[in-house]
């Protein structure tokens, strides 16, 4: 089966079958040189319009961290509080106010979108926010370190806490990153089989 893929086969273990998400991490640092690595790569994943709605909060510090790890759910709250990177990562509802850079081909697209109900491109950043999250996933795991994403958290409490009531960003996954610690990884969970996911018509 992995004679009709062109990434070697190392790859394809790094990237997904070998890849787990982390449920503890070592204190190794995760350096700003490897973040911006990550988003240099997965920054040309597709999004609709060339819309790129993700907005990525760092949690570095422990003031920070300490703030955050209150709105995180049962276990995934001693989690974050020890990981070496947790990520914020939310869609920004004003992603229009970017297209004159991101997609010049249509002129009038930011003028178009801010006549819209917020709702309608509240919808629209959610849809691809969380696209790129996918990306920034494999992202990591491209750079030799762990991902743990997690959306059980209070994320209303989130906007509140770090962005403010009125903001347009709306948190949709915190992430932990770094290198997996000790019993990182839970069992394997079965995948569905082709034939269940494709259907043909």
């Amino acid at each position: 089966m992995t004679d009709a893929l062109v990434l070697d086969k190392v790859a394809q273990d790094l990237l997904f079958r070998d890849a787990r998400s982390a449920n503890s991490f070592t204190d190794e640092p995760v350096t700003e040189e490897q973040v911006r690595a990550i988003h240099d790569l997965v920054r040309y994943g597709p999004t609709a319009m060339n819309n790129q709605p993700l907005r990525v909060t760092v949690v570095r510090s422990r003031q920070a961290r300490e703030r955050l790890v209150p709105h995180m759910a049962g276990n995934n709250a001693p989690k974050t509080l020890t990981a070496p990177l947790t990520l914020i990562l939310s869609s920004d509802s004003d992603f229009h106010e970017n297209f004159p850079k991101t997609f010049p081909v249509v002129p009038d697209a930011r003028d178009n979108f801010a006549g819209m109900p917020v709702e309608a491109r509240r919808s629209m950043a959610d849809q691809n926010a969380l696209l790129q999250i996918a990306y920034l996933i494999v992202g990591v795991r491209a750079a030799g370190l762990a991902a743990g994403p997690m959306s059980g958290f209070d994320a209303e409490g989130v906007r509140r806490e770090f962005f403010g009531e009125d903001s347009a960003l709306r948190p949709l996954v915190v992430m932990n990153v770094g290198r997996p610690g000790p019993d990182a990884w839970f069992d394997r969970l079965p995948r569905l089989e082709h034939d269940e996911v494709f259907t043909e018509i």
